[in-house]
């Protein structure tokens, strides 16, 4: 594959899940990519399919592309989901097809043990959300509370959408279509289930009891009734 400038560019695939040690055939480790992206020179382009994996090997990956001399252009035909859409934002461009999907969202871990076990796991998991929005705010230019938000409610991001936010910049044409009327979206799980619940409630809620009206005659008027039967006994 040949660049703009003549150069020749290499191409390097980043399919499957991202790990430190590999564990199944499609795993990716830093060590292996690092393998891949320095056994030649010039610029690259990284093609990218992953729905994630360790946030920590991700930050390995995206550092070395960061720190790498030639352009590096990223382009997903799939999904960047989780700590791929870290290693994404390290392209010197990203391009997205059509039909891909981004998905950022809060880190997580697993944690056992007593109560300071789970504040020393919280204080973790806060520093690692801030690392991570240390690579989004350089790319995307939004604010840190914006993408705080967007990583609180997992946030999908269609092509358009990517784009519209800064996390990508053009879309992956072949010169066969045009581009039309399409619409740039996002999708956050928990806002949706919010929002599934308020209209299910809304539709289903109980109607309101109707007021129970007394039985019988009132106090006063029972008191008058014997008043006036005194007089005849």
């Amino acid at each position: 594959m040949t660049d703009e400038d003549g150069s020749q560019e290499r191409v390097l695939e980043l399919y499957g899940t991202i790990a430190e040690e590999s564990w199944f055939d499609d795993d990716i480790t830093p060590e292996m990519f690092k393998n891949e992206l320095f056994s030649g020179e010039g610029p690259v382009t990284v093609w990218i399919n992953s729905p994630g994996g360790d946030c920590i090997a991700a930050s390995r990956i995206y550092t070395m592309l960061m720190d790498y001399h030639y352009n590096v252009t990223v382009k997903i035909d799939g999904i960047a989901a989780s700590a791929a859409s870290v290693i994404a934002m390290a392209g010197t461009k990203v391009l997205m097809s059509p039909t891909a999907m981004m998905m950022i969202h809060n880190p997580a871990t697993i944690a056992a043990g007593d109560h300071e076990d789970m504040r020393k796991a919280i204080d973790m998991l806060n520093e690692v959300k801030e690392s991570i929005i240390n690579a989004y705010e350089i790319r995307t230019g939004l604010s840190r509370a914006k993408l705080s938000h967007l990583m609180d409610t997992e946030t999908w991001m269609n092509a358009y959408k990517a784009i519209e936010l800064g996390f990508a910049d053009g879309i992956l044409e072949d010169g066969k279509t045009k581009d039309g009327d399409i619409s740039a979206f996002s999708f956050s799980r928990k806002n949706a289930q919010t929002e599934l619940l308020n209209r299910i409630y809304a539709k289903y809620r109980p109607e309101p009891e109707e007021e129970v009206k007394p039985i019988g005659r009132k106090v006063d008027e029972l008191k008058a009734r014997l008043e006036s039967i005194k007089k005849y006994i």
